[in-house]
């Protein structure tokens, strides 16, 4: 999971940090076959910095770093990416193997002890609310939905105004999900510390690795970054939302035959309203 991890990371890195990590990223095939001086000179920085890097990324050495990524690179990886001008049908292809990928990649990065702490920490809660702003504010919405329908107490706010004026009111037995892809964005960190302070659960769900976030959580769910290279505006929200249907899902299974009664409940009341 070196890739998927430094794509995390990537936020954080200093400039120099940036380099090393843009030249794994793009050159991995290359970069197995390097010494640490090799891989120094060819991204245009220090053997230093790529030591601190290798750290950074929990390796206790250069070597042990190279063996990991080899390994990584014996999985058959596959890319149908290409412009829409040159080939629509690729491009269409390309857009969805992508989402795919980051499913996956997801998959490496999600830490299912901490998983499994988030669940017991929605299902026991008074309150369950939802917080995210700008695109986050989209899949936050849809989060609460979903809740909502198990017959949870839950809310979404995605100002960040009412976001701190409701955190600030509340107790031991509420929990906030707070939602942010890079784990950088000032009103929703802020809003997440008012509610620990107030005394609140805090889960977190990004892809920033060691982001700023992150110190606000209790329990920290971790989601694919996409490629650093892309643009923070084309990037999906599909690794957010595919943590959120597997959280809502083992809950839905956590709750057991109870859910049952109540989808059958929710299904006749939702009858009329069909055609």
């Amino acid at each position: 999971m070196i890739i998927p991890k430094l794509k995390g990371l990537y936020d954080s890195l200093g400039t120099s940090e940036k380099k090393v990590a843009n030249y794994i990223i793009s050159r991995p095939d290359d970069v197995i076959h390097y010494t640490i001086t090799e891989l120094a000179h060819f991204s245009g920085s220090s053997e230093a910095t790529v030591y601190r890097l290798v750290k950074k990324l929990d390796f206790s050495g250069y070597q042990s770093f190279k063996i990991a990524l080899a390994r990584e690179l014996s999985v058959p990886q596959e890319s149908f990416y290409k412009e829409a001008s040159e080939d629509f049908a690729g491009f269409v292809k390309g857009i969805l193997y992508d989402n795919v990928k980051m499913a996956e990649q997801t998959l490496q990065v999600l830490d299912l002890n901490e998983l499994k702490m988030a669940i017991k920490m929605i299902s026991s809660a008074r309150r369950v609310l939802f917080f995210g702003v700008g695109r986050s504010a989209a899949v936050a919405q849809s989060a609460s939905l979903n809740f909502a329908l198990l017959g949870f107490a839950t809310e979404c706010y995605i100002d960040p105004h009412t976001q701190v004026m409701v955190a600030s009111g509340l107790g031991e037995e509420d929990l906030v999900v707070g939602i942010s892809h890079t784990g950088t964005i000032r009103d929703t960190i802020k809003s997440l510390q008012v509610a620990k302070e107030a005394g609140a659960s805090t889960i977190v769900i990004t892809s920033g690795i060691n982001s700023p976030i992150v110190e606000t959580a209790d329990v920290v769910l971790y989601t694919a970054a996409g490629e650093p290279s892309r643009s923070e505006f084309t990037l999906s929200r599909i690794s957010e939302l595919l943590v959120l249907d597997i959280l809502y899902k083992c809950v839905v299974s956590e709750l057991g035959s109870s859910m049952k009664k109540h989808f059958n409940r929710l299904e006749q009341i939702l009858r009329p309203k069909r055609f």
